[in-house]
Formats: structure tokens, C-alpha cells, sequence
């Protein structure tokens, strides 16, 4: 069973470019091998490989670019050629063939029939191999891919769940807490804690799952008009949560988004799985947590819960999270501004002598021993108007 200080063992951290890296040191260290196997004809090799390779890219490019230009010019580009190219070929790839070709007619190289034919058999293996996937981006390539572009469907719901609910309540609860604590029963914690249950499993009532969570009133509305509905309401509910004879009040609900994952998961046409259902609702947690965080009117008001779903046989998991929780909130240090104390300013008489300070300041400087508490200790003032001391002979 996991706290609340083991989450970051359960929610995946974002792919590094590590790949990148060892694959570009694995590549100098091949070429390099390459080149103490046969230096004389290294060059000529590198660029016929390298022509292979632009070439097979081009090709296959140019097939992705008659499908989209054949049966889906009007529907997803509206008849435009230049974003076709621009979908379906890579920059990159032209670029590299152009300056092969230059490097090629520069340098005077010719290609024997033997060599365009090895190049040819290539261009058509790599291309045949491409079409059956063996060439294919791997399963953790699409999932980054999905990462990096924002593409998976927990983006799109922790979005929706923060825009159209989230960036409405949070900035407006902290007023109706605390009109709520003054009125009536003072809260445990002026958030709203988020339940995000790993097997998006949500039920209706939080005393499905724990009979230590009850529902005790729901806080003020808010109302807004939001898309054509006039008034619509948002609302917010208050719970007690009993531990060991003590009772825990705060504000708490279910990331409602969740039960779009659980459906999905049990309809078959969705094609989403236990297993994706899982990685989904770990990524929902992670993106929801970066953009309350980046939100200056929704930071520092909410707590997302992280429930792990092996707690099968504890009646009082829920409960017990989060209690643990609410403790922790009330273990953070708040840094409150520094109250310095006022110190009395004594003018010195502008007679040209300065006189002792210890006999005129007792009670800022005084002669006893240091306490073990320190102190702020400020050099007495001098006044700028004083007369100069003659220290001349003359």
C-alpha cells in the first residue's frame, strides 16, 4: 500500500532524451569502427548509405502523399497541395538528399552499375520492410510521440476538467470557505482535495467505499452564465471523516472525469484496455498537476488524493489517505513576513564631540551576557552635521 509520500513511485515522470543520446554515441562509435576497418573507402560507402537512406525517405513520403492527395484533399486540407507536402514529407529528408546529391557532384564521385544496383535493392527493401511495420516507430515511441504533442486522452480530459470546472471553483472557494467557517463549522483544510483513484473507479457517494466519510452539507453555489445556460450552478460538498474518535472536516469530491475512462474501458469499439486505463489515469494525475500548479488563481488551492486501487479488504483506506493528507497540510510551514522589533533612535548633540554611547543607550546595547536567542544588533547613528575635530599641530 502506497502514502501519500510514495506517489512519485506510481505516476510516470516524462521520457528524457537518453534514447537520442545513446544512439548518436553508438553511432560515432560504429563509424569510427568502420573507418579503422577499411579508411580508403570509407567516404564513398558513408554517401552511397546515406543516398540509400534520403531516398527510401522520400519515397515512402511521397506514398503517404497519394493517399491524402487521392482520397482526403477536400476533406482535411481543403484542396491545399502545400499542406499535403508539408504532412506528408519531411523537411529534413529533402534537405539531406539535395546535399548528398551536392556532395556527390562536388566531390566527383561516380557509382559503378554493381553500386546503383546494391542502392536499388536497399531503396526497395527498406521501403518493403516499412510497409509490413518491421520499420515502424515501437509502442514506447507513439506513447511519447502522444506525450510530447498532448495527444492522449487524459490531456484532453485533465483540460477539459480544469477549464471548464476547476479555473471556475478554486478561485472562489476560498471566499466561501471561509464565509462557511465563520457561519458555521471551522474546516480541517481550506482546499479542495481531488480523490483520483488509479482504477477510475468512482462512485456515487464517498460512503460506497468507506463508512468513515460522511456527508455532512454542501457550501454556498456559485452560478455563472457559461455557454447559452443562464445561471448555471457549481457547487462544492463538505465531508467528515472519523479516525480513532477524531473527527477531520474538509472539502472533498472525485475527479469526475475518471468515469469517461472506466466507460471507455468497457466499451470494446473504444479499443482501451485495463492496462491503458491505468497508464491514462497516472498521465490524467501528472498533467493535472502541472497546470493547477502553473495556474496563479488555482495554486495553492486544492490537494489531489492519489488512491491506489490494491487496498482490496480495508474498509477505511479512503479515510485513512485522506486523514494522512490533512495531517501533512497541517505539518507544511507557512512563511509568515518577519516582524522585526523597533529600535529608538537617539539624535547626537551636534556639538562636535560624540559622546558615550554605553552610558546613553542602555537599553539597546546592554552589558549583560548574550542570550541564547539571537538578535538583531544595528550600529548607532552619527549625526552628518557635526563639526570637524582639529588634529593638526598647528
Amino acid at each position: 500500500m502506497f502514502g501519500v509520500l510514495r506517489e512519485d513511485g506510481l505516476v510516470p515522470r516524462e521520457r528524457s532524451r537518453l534514447p537520442v543520446v545513446c544512439a548518436a554515441g553508438l553511432g560515432l562509435v560504429t563509424l569510427v569502427f568502420a573507418w579503422l576497418l577499411d579508411s580508403d573507402r570509407f567516404m564513398e560507402r558513408a554517401e552511397m548509405i546515406a543516398l540509400c537512406l534520403t531516398v527510401e525517405a522520400f519515397l515512402h513520403s511521397m506514398c503517404l502523399f497519394a493517399e491524402e492527395w487521392l482520397f482526403h484533399s477536400k476533406q482535411r486540407y481543403h484542396g491545399r497541395i502545400n499542406e499535403i507536402f508539408q504532412a506528408c514529407i519531411k523537411g529534413h529528408a529533402i534537405l539531406g538528399m539535395c546535399a548528398i546529391f551536392l556532395m556527390l557532384m562536388l566531390g566527383g564521385v561516380s557509382f559503378s552499375h554493381e553500386q546503383w544496383s546494391i542502392m536499388a535493392i536497399v531503396c526497395a527493401v527498406c521501403l518493403l520492410l516499412n510497409s509490413l511495420g518491421v520499420l515502424g516507430p515501437a509502442p514506447v515511441e507513439l506513447s511519447e510521440i502522444c506525450e510530447l504533442k498532448k495527444m492522449n486522452v487524459a490531456h484532453g480530459l485533465a483540460w477539459s476538467f480544469y477549464i471548464g470546472y476547476l479555473k471556475f471553483v478554486l478561485p472562489d472557494l476560498q471566499n466561501k470557505i471561509s464565509h462557511y467557517s465563520s457561519t458555521s463549522t471551522k474546516l480541517s483544510s481550506p482546499r479542495l482535495h481531488i480523490l483520483v483513484p488509479i482504477n477510475a473507479v468512482v462512485p456515487t457517494k464517498p460512503e460506497e467505499e468507506d463508512t468513515n466519510v460522511v456527508f455532512h452539507e454542501n457550501l454556498p453555489e456559485l452560478e455563472l452564465d457559461i455557454a447559452g445556460v443562464r445561471q448555471r450552478s457549481y457547487k462544492n460538498s463538505v465531508y467528515k471523516i472519523t479516525q480513532n474518535n477524531k473527527t477531520f472536516i474538509c472539502v472533498l469530491e472525485y475527479a469526475t472525469p475518471l468515469r469517461t475512462l472506466y466507460q471507455m474501458s468497457q466499451e470494446s469499439s473504444a479499443g482501451f484496455g485495463e492496462r491503458e486505463r491505468k497508464q491514462q489515469v497516472l498521465l490524467f494525475y501528472r498533467t493535472l498537476s502541472q497546470i493547477l500548479d502553473n495556474s496563479l488563481e488555482c495554486r495553492n488551492r486544492y490537494r489531489l488524493v492519489l488512491l491506489n486501487d490494491e487496498h482490496t479488504g480495508d474498509p477505511h483506506y479512503l479515510s485513512r489517505e485522506i486523514i494522512q493528507h490533512l495531517k501533512q497540510q497541517d505539518g507544511e510551514i507557512h512563511m509568515d513576513p518577519i516582524r522585526e522589533p523597533l529600535n529608538q533612535v537617539h539624535p547626537v548633540q551636534e556639538d562636535g564631540q560624540i559622546r558615550n554611547f554605553k552610558s546613553e543607550l542602555p537599553a539597546a546595547f546592554p552589558e549583560e551576557q548574550m542570550s541564547s536567542e539571537p538578535t538583531l544588533m544595528f550600529s548607532p547613528p552619527q549625526s552628518l552635521r557635526s563639526q570637524p575635530v582639529e588634529t593638526t599641530d598647528c
